[in-house]
């Protein structure tokens, strides 16, 4: 069973890191599930205990039609660990940034709240998706008084 090992990293290193990772396995073919090692969270953690963890398995919930997937406590019972047993290539953490920002305007935003919102990404990586967005017309661009704001395309 390939491993990835996610422990030291931030939350969204871990889900790039996760993806790559992931990608590249289905690239090669490999039918073996792959056991991602995240840690259940310290106690010194309090109620962020397993940020990584909640992150990983919620992002997986809604990639359902790439993959599978079980949590490493009903396999092995090591709440730690998932396993994901994949079948086809995942949207890039660029399109996971694009559909993130798709949901956070679902009521208009200005580019300053949406990078407010998104901090952790760059303000290149932010325009880039707004960008694309826009042009994919999936987001618009509307007034709201004399601000710009974008939001989502019903």
């Amino acid at each position: 069973m390939a491993e990835v090992d996610l422990h030291g990293h931030t939350v969204d290193e871990a889900l790039r890191i996760f993806i790559d990772v992931y990608n590249r396995h289905v690239r090669s073919r490999s039918k073996e599930s792959l056991r991602v090692i995240h840690g259940y969270g310290s106690a010194t953690e309090g109620l962020d205990a397993g940020k990584i963890r909640r992150k990983i398995r919620t992002f997986l919930e809604g990639a359902a039609d790439s993959l599978d997937w079980k949590p490493g406590e009903d396999l092995e019972g090591n709440p730690g660990v998932t396993i994901v047993f994949p079948r086809k290539i995942l949207a890039t953490f660029q399109n996971q940034l694009a559909a993130d920002i798709l949901a956070f305007c679902s009521i208009p935003r200005t580019e300053s709240k949406i990078a407010g919102e998104f901090r952790k990404n760059s303000a290149l990586e932010i325009k880039e998706a707004i960008r694309t967005l826009v042009r994919q017309g999936q987001l618009k661009i509307a007034a709201k008084g004399d601000r710009e704001t974008y939001v989502t395309v019903a």
